[in-house]
């Protein structure tokens, strides 16, 4: 059975869709996978494999201060709320040393920012500022360093401290200081693992001292990232970084994120109820990221608040030489050569009322268009991503709202009847692609998926179901089949678009679990491994339409144990690097079956495509690949069931050489998942294979890559 035979099959089994019936009877034992290797789809490209990262300063960075810069006040009040999902751990915000007005805050002599501390003194007590909560590993250095001014009868000592006993501290003392700001380094060394260390800043003596910043990182820090996440995170193959993302790109200002790291301002991101971005991390640094990874950068810019004048010369900063005003400007912090960024999103989310600086469509392509042509005017060789929306994915983004997942008291209440149909004001992508499509390259796409959830177009909200593992698993392949058959829309109301060369950046994408009263849930073991696999299954089955993609997860499925330490990947870290190891670059060849997917319940164009997606193999998914040169054949099978199965693979066109070796993640259970401190349950195993058997035995709960040589093709 071809694809064309396939859907055609399968239209009987879409009509069911709302009535959570099961089209199909899997035939037992009898899964037949047909390869035909003459049929040859465009090569996946590597750049699927991507990570995200919301704000400028995420978790891969080696920083372990909060508010190192003090853009909050230090009082002994509790701390307002932080970033620390965006962190590897965040340490209680710097409190006084002393009691109430021993630091008061200097907005007349501020180092950075709008204020820094002032510590009044008073003799022979320790008066200062300090940092709980701060966790670290025994026998590991840490260093630092800080800007401090002051009187010079003032004596200041830096002390870390990592347990109650008096061995269990280092001090460092301060030469006396002056009236101006000096840098002063330190570095430790504690003797025991803690999840409570404190960092701090304390002086004796008369009159005061001025704290300017203070920074404290893991020593073995690459240019300032975590060394550990570096190396787990080339390991996985991660092939492109966008950067930032999100709300948080809404408000975000490059220049914020140029010159000298100690004194770029704190900002308080409005988004994110007001928690501090330090701007540790800018451009320069997200560059040496991306350049430690080996992945290419995808650069977010501001299409909200922000202006052409502006995008365009963060364009000329990166991309413009020497002989530019920018580039110049590049050269002196560092970097004469150019960045040559590629590619670039512009704007997030633009479609929802929930992003800053949301407009109506009717004036947002009007802006784009603006953007992209001061933009191109600076370099016509980039490629443009717009924030666009399918109908699937305005759907779905309000489908939650009806839900009050995200209840937000600015947003009104959802009365359309969903889903939006096509041609309509709410269909975000077909208005860009009629009014602004030659100021296109790329259509992003957002794409996540409740596994436990489905939409009732009747009661027009979500509800609860009970739906068997592999149904759970192929949600959020689904969204992403309601984008491709929106693309096939598109292309019969606009036939020039054929002549384009415009393709999807999936560059958000992943499972979330709430109950359908909007209660977060925990996420629930395998079935986030599955669903990335039968996900990035069919990307590589379109892999003429996807330019890239990266899940919002992607860069947190690497494990840290208690002391901030990488050690390991989530079970769907595994298969990123599992399938980014093995597919990425290869050249996808056809696949048939006789057993077409199963209908899953849901809405159609809200979370569910007119044809399920996936191969006809139920209940298995299977993709089977070239490599480039055409000399290794490969074949990936997911089994999203908790039962074994097989399957006879008829491989045509392709005479393979013999043995091979198989890779492969089974899980022991459903709830299976790794946990940072423990050996991991969930693993890669390499298997060696005498041959491609007739009968191919599949485990439950498993992602499967076999590898053969081809002898002729």
């Amino acid at each position: 059975m071809n694809r064309r035979e396939f859907l055609a099959a399968s239209a009987a089994s879409a009509a069911l869709l709302n009535q959570g019936v099961r089209g199909f009877a899997a035939p037992v034992g009898n899964i037949q996978v047909a390869v035909d290797a003459t049929g040859i789809g465009a090569p996946i490209t590597p750049l699927i494999f991507g990570g995200y990262q919301e704000p400028a300063t995420t978790r891969v960075w080696a920083e372990m201060l909060t508010d190192r810069k003090f853009a909050n006040p230090i009082t002994s009040a509790a701390p307002p709320p932080g970033n620390s999902f965006f962190r590897r751990f965040a340490g209680e915000p710097f409190k006084p040393v002393g009691p109430e007005g021993t630091v008061v805050m200097d907005t007349v002599r501020p180092f950075v920012g709008v204020h820094s501390p002032r510590i009044q003194l008073a003799g022979s007590e320790p008066r200062g500022i300090q940092q709980s909560k701060l966790r670290m590993a025994g026998g590991k250095t840490y260093e630092g360093r800080v800007y401090l001014a002051g009187d010079p009868d003032a004596r200041v000592v830096v002390r870390l401290v990592w347990g109650p006993g008096t061995g269990d501290s280092q001090s460092i003392s301060i030469p006396p200081l002056t009236s101006e700001y000096r840098k002063f380094g330190f570095k430790f060394t504690p003797t025991a693992n803690t999840e409570d260390g404190r960092l701090e800043i304390v002086g004796t003596g008369s009159r005061t001292f001025h704290v300017g910043t203070v920074s404290l990182m893991p020593a073995d820090n690459i240019e300032g990232f975590h060394a550990g996440m570096i190396r787990l995170y080339r390991e996985a193959g991660f092939k492109m970084s966008k950067w930032p993302g999100g709300n948080f790109v809404s408000t975000y200002d490059f220049r914020d994120g140029l010159g000298d790291r100690d004194k770029r301002p704190p900002r308080h991101q409005a988004m994110w109820h007001d928690a501090v971005e330090s701007n540790d991390v800018g451009l320069h640094e997200f560059v040496a990221f991306c350049r430690l990874l080996g992945a290419e950068p995808y650069l977010a810019i501001d299409s909200a608040f922000g202006d052409p004048y502006s995008a365009a010369e963060e364009v000329e900063y990166c991309n413009g030489s020497t002989d530019t005003r920018m580039g110049e400007m590049r050269a002196a912090n560092g970097h004469p050569e150019p960045f040559n960024i590629r590619l670039w999103c512009v704007g997030n989310e633009m479609y929802g009322p929930w992003q800053y600086g949301h407009m109506s469509l009717n004036q947002y392509w009007v802006k784009h268009r603006y953007l992209v042509t001061a933009m191109k005017k600076v370099d016509p060789g980039i490629e443009v991503t717009v924030s666009g929306a399918t109908i699937g994915e305005k759907s779905w983004t309000e489908a939650e709202r009806k839900n009050h997942f995200f209840p937000d008291i600015w947003e009104r209440p959802i009365l359309a009847t969903l889903p939006y149909k096509f041609g309509g004001l709410n269909d975000w992508d077909g208005w860009l692609l009629a009014k602004s499509a030659d100021y296109i390259d790329h259509l992003s796409e957002h794409t996540y998926a409740y596994p436990d959830l489905a939409f009732d177009a009747q009661k027009q909200k979500y509800v609860d179901v009970q739906d068997p593992l592999p149904i759970r698993s192929r949600r959020m392949a689904n969204r992403i089949g309601e984008a491709f058959e929106a693309w096939q829309k598109y292309i019969e109301k606009m036939p020039s678009l054929k002549e384009k060369n415009i393709k999807f950046i999936f560059d958000e994408w992943g499972t979330r679990y709430r109950s359908a009263e909007g209660v977060a849930q925990l996420r629930p073991g395998m079935v986030t491994a599955l669903s990335y696999a039968l996900f990035l299954h069919e990307m590589f089955r379109h892999s003429d339409m996807v330019a890239a993609s990266c899940p919002t997860g992607g860069l947190y499925t690497v494990l840290v144990d208690n002391t901030g330490e990488a050690v390991g990947y989530a079970a769907e870290g595994l298969v990123l690097k599992l399938m980014g190891t093995h597919l990425a670059g290869t050249l996808p060849v056809e696949v048939s079956g006789n057993s077409p997917q199963h209908a899953v319940r849901g809405t159609l164009y809200v979370d569910t495509p007119s044809v399920p997606t996936g191969s006809p193999t139920y209940p298995l998914d299977v993709v089977a690949t070239f490599s480039s040169d055409r000399k290794t054949f490969i074949l990936s099978v997911v089994n999203p069931t908790e039962e074994s199965h097989e399957f006879a693979p008829q491989i045509g066109g392709v005479t393979l050489r013999g043995a091979g070796t198989l890779w492969q993640i089974a899980g022991p259970s459903a709830d299976a998942q790794n946990e940072p401190g423990k050996d991991p349950v969930v693993k890669i195993n390499e298997i060696p294979q005498t041959s491609l058997p007739a009968k191919v035995h599949v485990p439950p709960i498993s992602i499967n890559v076999y590898k053969f040589e081809v002898e002729s093709a």
